[in-house]
């Protein structure tokens, strides 16, 4: 049913290839590959071709129109919620995801952990797929049944135009701190990228935002429900925190309702408040929503039990995101607290000393590793966290894997390893090799060998 690409790779026979300029290379390059692959109509800027070709000013306007004329009317049958944000967008579209389903409505998910139907599907490159691939999604999730989709929706996806032509029944604001500034420069301009979800609602759209935030009033709009911990339209009365789970009371039109749900820490509160305003302005009672069952996602407070010990997998990858951890495991954890980060290379040099000092200050032990090096010496990387560091309980170990062993073997009693960083990722970037690693399997496997001796 979906006939037109942007990628030669997955052209099928039949298909349209649309040249597009890349950010890294020009779509021209791979127009006999998609030939080859048996496309039967090129659309690009110049040039003829063995098929079909059609020269365009705009082979990027060509597809967003072909995509709305062909597709879009599929989508109006659709629910499409778009959640944007620096932190919380994964946790929160998963557990609307799953609780959607849970509730008997059919809902994908599409993100940084991958596409989901009624399992995941696939894994993607990038949290915004290009338009091709995620048109093709939807239309995969359409052809199945499915009439919701929940999208995590990126700065640099929006920035990149990759949803031209998607339009919005909700759109989702989580909150916004101090991330990929490499490209954005400033707070304005970030806050300016990710307000262009709010802007893709359709005109009985409704937008829901952080009322917490100090920069909520980027995406009010004309239809703006709230919700937080101190103020909103959902807001939060009390709530009770614990190793294992979390209680919630919150007030809505001066009823109060409570809530339990299997994740720890305060700002998971804002990830489940936001999933239940949610599911309520979808026409759910609250006193329908039970979070019974639900799990985070992969590589989100993923924590494995080791004797008296825990191990703590989390995709913790900026300052703000750090600080929520430590301040989740410090009151629960009756020993000590072990830490393994990196810093990601070739971006945002100002955040590797700040993430450094909220390791030091909180762990008792802390292990440098590697992040995505990406074209970074890793030696620069480390000089920008530790300069001007006085305390000596730090270490530097390279390898990642070896850096985790060397947090399990310092485990004693009643202590907490966090790995910090990587998360659900499946690979390190080194240059332009992506490098097979992931955190939870390392981990397993030490944890293996341990027990094997």
């Amino acid at each position: 049913m979906f006939n037109i690409k942007s990628d030669s790779r997955r052209v099928n026979k039949g298909d349209i290839f649309v040249a597009l300029d890349g950010i890294k290379s020009n779509g021209d390059c791979y127009i006999q590959n998609a030939i080859e692959a048996g496309a039967s109509k090129i659309i690009c800027k110049n040039g003829k071709y063995d098929v079909e070709t059609i020269n365009v000013d705009s082979p990027k306007k060509y597809l967003t129109k072909y995509l709305e004329d062909n597709y879009n009317k599929y989508l109006d049958e659709m629910t499409l919620i778009g959640i944007t944000g620096t932190n919380g967008k994964t946790t929160t579209a998963f557990l609307i995801y799953q609780m959607l389903n849970k509730l008997g409505k059919k809902c994908a998910y599409i993100g940084t952990i991958g596409f989901y139907l009624d399992k995941k599907v696939a894994n993607l490159v990038n949290t915004s797929p290009d338009t091709c691939i995620l048109y093709e999604m939807f239309m995969r999730a359409y052809e199945e049944g499915y009439k919701y989709i929940v999208i995590e929706v990126s700065s640099q996806g929006l920035a990149y135009n990759r949803y031209e032509g998607v339009r919005f029944d909700y759109a989702l604001f989580t909150n916004l701190t101090e991330d990929h500034l490499d490209y954005h420069r400033t707070m304005d301009n970030y806050a300016k990228a990710k307000q262009k979800l709010f802007k893709k609602l359709k005109d009985n759209g409704i937008g829901i935002i952080n009322s917490d935030d100090n920069y909520k009033d980027y995406f009010k709009t004309k239809n703006t429900i709230t919700y937080g911990i101190y103020s909103g339209d959902y807001k939060i009365k009390d709530y009770k925190l614990s190793a294992s789970n979390t209680l919630i009371e919150m007030s809505y039109k001066e009823n109060t309702y409570k809530y339990v749900y299997p994740l720890i820490g305060k700002y998971n509160i804002y990830n489940v408040l936001l999933t239940i305003t949610l599911l309520n302005q979808l026409g759910i009672a609250l006193n329908d929503i039970d979070f019974k069952g639900i799990k985070s996602p992969d590589g989100r407070m993923d924590m494995i039990k080791y004797n008296s010990n825990s191990i703590i997998i989390d995709y913790a990858h900026t300052p703000d995101a750090m600080d929520n951890i430590y301040k989740t495991v410090k009151p629960i954890c009756k020993g000590s607290i072990i830490t393994v980060f990196g810093c990601t290379g070739s971006r945002e040099r100002e955040k590797r000393p700040i993430m450094m000092r909220l390791a030091l200050e909180n762990s008792s032990y802390v292990i440098v590793t590697e992040d995505d090096l990406h074209e970074e010496d890793f030696n620069d990387i480390v000089n920008d966290m530790t300069d001007g560091v006085k305390d000596k309980h730090y270490e530097v170990i390279k390898d990642r894997g070896k850096a985790i062993k060397k947090g399990i073997d310092k485990l004693t009693n009643d202590d907490i390893l966090l790995v910090l960083g990587k998360g659900h990722e499946e690979y390190i970037i080194i240059g332009n090799e992506r490098v097979p690693f992931n955190d939870h399997k390392e981990v397993m496997k030490l944890l293996k060998d341990i027990k094997v001796r």
